[in-house]
């Protein structure tokens, strides 16, 4: 029996959200005859902590699923021993990359990865803590159902699950690494109320994210297609395609990766970025790995705090930094789309090496466009006005170190990547103290 991992990290209220991942757990043990842990890794305050142990206590006892409720103290003293087995030169640092203080969406999925290899699970599948499954005929739409119809069977045995295959004959002999869909609702970044204020500014400001040599034209195109997952659409039957899939159609808070994916890279720990938990989805796609795309997409609604002023400025600053993180990772993706094949060892795995040496390459470059992004949001939310104008404010004071921070997170993702092997292995080894029933 196959072991997997369903995980919802969370850092706030989300006792509906634990109560529904509970029911596709289940749903995967009834109906794919797997053993699932439920690892839910909870960052929230002690009260909020006390109200999610009391609903992870409710859920339904079903055979094959095990739950795993961890607060922060249980996920360091877990990190803290494997990174003791895993003997790297620079412990604290590592320890700080894969728990840091501040909010980092890398670095829970990261966390995630660790646990699973530690669990013995063969695949992860994530889920958000603002998103809510849809409903048909009165049911709730599981993404798992697609997830494990396909991820890690040889591609060419997977066509005959999927309503359309467009995969490349020449690579069905690759297994099915990433299974995933997208979201339909609200943006699932916090920057609709620019849209309502001003259309051009919108796009000026969504267009920053595009490489610098792309026209004013492709610019406004990707504005047009940023940040709205599936769009509005609900679900009325399932759909599903063999393909190499596309970054731009799938949302990590509806993904299921194989062990040979997370295993072999992490995520960008980078705090305060949104975005900084997708770079697995491109290493996928470019080395030609094949995936599922399917339309169990997950609805996604803005949370209370996201709609405070806190909360505002906060989202605004993990923007600005994904804007910054562009200029290297946009680098590095254009070197990963040549490379190719070139990305996977002798076994078809995925090599970290060259990732390693594209992220180590990026961090050299000139900074001068990252200056033009901030000079753009800067001018651009003063046009705003209000909260607007008092963002740019505070972004024209912390300039210089959000400049420095977007090359230091790319240096600490090399690191991550070059301990990643160790971490894993020792991982293994570690063990999960757990709440787990």
């Amino acid at each position: 029996m196959h072991r997997i991992c369903l995980t919802l990290p969370t850092n706030r209220a989300c006792s509906a959200t634990i109560t529904a991942v509970g029911a596709e757990a289940a749903h995967a043990a009834r109906h794919f005859g797997v053993e699932v842990h439920l690892l839910i890794l909870d960052s929230s305050d002690e009260a909020t902590r006390t109200a999610h142990a009391r609903t992870v206590a409710a859920l339904p006892e079903v055979p094959h699923v095990v739950v795993h409720h961890l607060d922060e103290p249980a996920q360091r003293d877990f990190l803290r021993a494997a990174i003791e087995r895993a003997a790297l030169p620079d412990p604290d640092r590592v320890l700080d990359l894969m728990l840091p203080d501040a909010v980092s969406y890398g670095a829970c999925t990261n966390r995630a990865f660790l646990i699973a290899a530690a669990l013995g699970c063969r695949s992860v599948h994530r889920r958000d803590s603002d998103g809510r499954y849809q409903l048909f005929g009165g049911e709730p739409v599981f993404p798992v159902h697609h997830e494990l119809t396909s991820l890690g069977k040889r591609a060419s045995d997977a066509g005959a699950g999927v309503s359309e295959v467009t995969l490349d004959p020449a690579i069905a002999h690759r297994p099915v690494s990433m299974v995933g869909a997208s979201f339909v609702g609200e943006l699932s970044v916090d920057i609709g109320g620019i849209q309502e204020l001003d259309k051009e500014v919108y796009d000026e400001v969504v267009g920053l994210w595009a490489p610098a040599h792309w026209s004013d034209q492709e610019r406004r195109n990707l504005a047009e297609e940023s940040f709205k997952g599936a769009g509005m659409l609900p679900f009325t039957g399932d759909h599903s395609t063999l393909a190499l899939v596309d970054p731009m159609r799938v949302d990590m808070c509806n993904i299921a990766f194989l062990g040979d994916v997370y295993e072999r890279l992490p995520l960008p720990p980078a705090t305060a970025t949104i975005g900084s938990d997708y770079f697995l989805i491109h290493a996928v796609y470019d080395a030609a790995l094949p995936g599922v795309l399917h339309n169990r997409h997950i609805e996604n609604y803005y949370t209370g705090e996201r709609r405070t002023h806190a909360g505002f400025l906060a989202y605004q600053t993990r923007f600005v930094k994904f804007l910054l993180s562009m200029l290297y990772f946009h680098f590095v993706y254009d070197r990963m789309a040549e490379a190719g094949a070139g990305l996977l060892d002798e076994g078809g795995r995925l090599d970290p090496a060259p990732f390693a040496a594209f992220l180590a390459e990026s961090v050299g470059l000139d900074r001068t466009e990252n200056e033009r992004r901030l000079d753009t949001v800067e001018a651009a939310y003063g046009r705003l006005g209000g909260k607007y104008a008092e963002f740019a404010r505070g972004l024209a004071a912390d300039r210089q170190r959000l400049l420095d921070e977007a090359g230091r997170d790319i240096e600490d993702f090399v690191l991550l990547v070059e301990s990643w092997e160790a971490l894993v292995r020792a991982s293994r080894d570690a063990g999960v103290r757990s709440a787990s029933r």
